[in-house]
């Protein structure tokens, strides 16, 4: 399989077939080997009966349906993790994107990179709720991650299989995807793409995730930190913390050798707060230690896809409850 497009499926019942006409016209002429993977997200409109549909028309379509709306990264990690393909791309099912644009990132691949991001053009979203948050954030993200991406948060990207099922994707983290892959060395390129209006539907983004966003922003800087050897880096304030515990504690003793008169709760608090703080500080290390080196995090357990039926070639129906 050369190609996999991933596309997240949350109430859009009025896109499916339009959107598989687009990819369709899309690719074909490329003359590759394909699959379409649907990917429905808990929706409560019709959106998974019409992609079922499509599935028992082409056998190049397979759906897969999460328990219920987990979001826009679980979605596209469950469709990631049961990708065949050795190119991945994924896109937004809201016909925002323009599947058009499919052959330009596979030339760009070409080229030798890794991961390809789309650059919304001329974007057809509100200023006040969408646009300035984005620019906001993209211009956040670059600083904070060293890599400068202009539109983290399009969906359309290209990525080779190999590095992508790679990069452990929750919460809102399909946004730092480049961030998380520059820690492998990943080459990444970005080009301009098409963007445009929703014609059905109902944007599921709004000013509420920003706080997300930054809260995820901490956390992929704390990975992108300390990533490679975590017990330098939590081991490093743990042990400073300890020493001013330990100062603190020798400053009080003498003090009360020499007569003087000391805050004795005061300082004695503080003693105990930062060997405290110390303590926690190098087990954290120790924990991130054995995680870096141990640790697995898959979507496995948010999706089963779709059973086989007859006449169809998709997957058998696999459990993860």
């Amino acid at each position: 399989m050369a190609l996999s497009i991933i596309v997240p499926l949350y109430n859009e019942e009025d896109n499916c077939r339009l959107l598989y006409t687009a990819i369709l016209s899309a690719v074909e002429p490329l003359e590759l080997c394909f699959e379409i993977l649907f990917v429905d997200d808990g929706s409560t409109d019709n959106s998974f009966s019409r992609v079922e549909a499509l599935a028992e028309q082409d056998p190049r379509i397979r759906v897969i349906k999460l328990k219920r709306n987990y979001g826009q990264t679980p979605a596209m990690a469950a469709g990631i993790d049961h990708a065949q393909g050795e190119i991945l791309m994924t896109m937004d099912g809201d016909l925002q994107n323009d599947p058009a644009d499919i052959p330009s990132f596979l030339e760009k691949m070409n080229e030798g990179y890794d991961i390809v991001v789309g650059w919304r053009q001329r974007r057809q979203d509100a200023l006040i709720r969408r646009k300035i948050p984005s620019k906001v954030a993209n211009w956040l993200i670059g600083k904070v991650t060293g890599v400068p991406i202009k539109d983290n948060g399009c969906s359309l990207k290209a990525y080779r299989a190999s590095v992508i099922k790679q990069v452990p994707l929750y919460s809102e983290m399909h946004r730092f995807i480049p961030a998380m892959s520059s820690i492998t060395g990943a080459r990444i390129a970005e080009i301009k793409v098409r963007h445009h209006a929703r014609k059905f539907g109902t944007s599921k983004y709004g000013l509420s995730r920003i706080y997300k966003v930054l809260l995820d922003l901490i956390a992929i800087k704390t990975i992108l930190t300390v990533a490679e050897r975590p017990i330098h880096f939590f081991g490093t304030l743990g042990i400073i913390a300890g020493l001013v515990s330990v100062l603190m504690l020798v400053w009080m003793l003498v003090a009360q050798w020499t007569a003087s008169t000391p805050h004795f709760v005061v300082t004695g608090s503080l003693v105990i707060l930062f060997g405290t703080l110390g303590f926690a500080l190098f087990s954290l290390g120790l924990i991130g230690e054995y995680g870096s080196r141990s640790g697995d995090f898959r979507l496995k357990d948010f999706a089963a896809v779709i059973p086989q039926r007859a006449g169809a070639t998709r997957d058998t129906e696999r459990s993860y409850e």
